[in-house]
């Protein structure tokens, strides 16, 4: 049976590296070797210097092209550092048009390191296709999609913008990190370069910083692979192996966190202390349709708003089971404060035009219980309810 007729779930455990060829193991050893013995000076081996190339890293490498449906993969050290890699695609003098309400980390790359280097840039509603049109110029040689984006999540329709990225002659770069290749398949939808935080779903356990990036034809991978050698920002051998156990359970985890994202989402928009609730899984959300039509699912993250900063903060400080910190898609859940968090690159006057408010919270979805987790927030809403009982009983 070859790869391309079994299903996702199925590939993630059945692939080119299901079995050490040289043992039978059926986990890809870790080669901590930096350097390998050559056997000849003037034909050098396919592993010289773990920079340029390392089985253990290969692996990952290979297995996650296969999983995006591309021609090569490459590993980084964070995700950060596999977007960063990815615009070194770009010279002096280009311009990008990049999603508006990007993650806070890209923003920082953009606004503040990219522009040193004279690669221009333009923030765009990206569900407005004329908005994009309106903000390519000549000298456009990329289009940033994050879809759906941190954290109002808006989705972009990747194939309009791919084309017309084409008909330009400019590259799309799109972050897959909410959705993985287990939901979405950018590169089957037209974008040229996938780029993924693998810190999140794809490893899924908290334990790993990490970044991967998949290209759809061997042109560009020799020249992104280029870039990775000559930059250097590799994932080490450890990690790598830590990235390719937690693929074999993306499937289950993401299906399962995804169900109990739906409920929430649904629980939170019927509440009457939130404002407003971000998931494409709703059928309120403008792009519900264009979710359902290029993705499998609405993935497992979703933000809402609640009154004030000061509601936020009694929450906050009564829900018991979501680890408040930065990050997402792991196990546990995990509720952030975009504003502080993934988001604290980006000025305040810049944030708010986006959405992003400091009563916004987003929640990653993990693999408890959710009537659990409705509970407690519920008890959170209730605590928010005492006190403007009191405050209303002191006036």
């Amino acid at each position: 049976m070859q790869n391309k007729d079994i299903c996702f779930e199925t590939l993630l455990l059945h692939n080119r590296h299901k079995l050490d060829p040289a043992t039978g193991a059926v986990s890809v050893p870790i080669q901590h070797a930096s350097t390998f013995h050559q056997y000849d000076i003037d034909q050098f081996g396919k592993y010289d210097y773990s920079r340029s190339l390392n089985p253990t890293r290969e692996a990952l490498e290979d297995v996650i092209a296969e999983l995006e449906g591309g021609v090569k993969g490459f590993a980084f050290s964070s995700g950060m550092a596999a977007i960063s890699t990815a615009f070194l695609l770009l010279s002096a003098g280009d311009h990008i048009v990049i999603t508006e309400d990007v993650y806070g980390g890209t923003f920082r790359m953009v606004t503040q390191v990219l522009t040193r280097y004279r690669i221009e840039h333009t923030f765009v509603d990206m569900t407005n296709l004329d908005e994009v049109k309106a903000a390519i110029q000549p000298n456009t040689k990329a289009f940033y999609v994050e879809t759906p984006s941190n954290p109002t999540l808006k989705v972009t329709d990747i194939k309009a913008v791919s084309e017309l990225s084409k008909e330009i002659g400019a590259l799309t770069f799109v972050d897959n990190t909410f959705l993985t290749p287990a939901l979405q398949k950018p590169l089957e939808l037209g974008a040229d370069v996938v780029l993924h935080s693998a810190t999140k779903f794809l490893s899924g356990h908290s334990d790993v910083v990490a970044g991967l990036a998949v290209v759809k034809d061997a042109d560009l991978a020799q020249k992104l692979g280029f870039l990775q050698n000559s930059f250097g920002a590799i994932l080490g051998v450890q990690d790598a192996w830590l990235v390719l156990r937690g693929l074999k359970t993306l499937h289950v985890r993401l299906q399962q966190s995804q169900n109990s994202a739906i409920k929430l989402a649904e629980y939170l928009n019927s509440h009457p202390l939130v404002k407003s609730v971000y998931y494409p899984g709703l059928k309120e959300h403008p792009e519900h349709e264009l979710q359902a039509s290029q993705a499998e699912g609405p993935g497992a993250v979703l933000s809402f708003e609640l009154n004030d900063e000061a509601e936020l903060r009694t929450f906050v400080s009564n829900v018991k089971l979501p680890v408040f910190a930065v990050s997402l898609g792991a196990v546990e859940s995990i509720l952030s404060y975009p504003a502080k968090m993934s988001h604290a690159a980006m000025p305040q006057d810049e944030r708010e035009k986006r959405g992003i408010t400091n009563s916004l919270l987003r929640l990653s979805v993990g693999l408890e219980n959710p009537d659990d987790l409705i509970k407690d927030f519920s008890q959170g809403f209730a605590q928010i309810r005492h006190e403007q009982l009191v405050l209303q009983q002191g006036e």
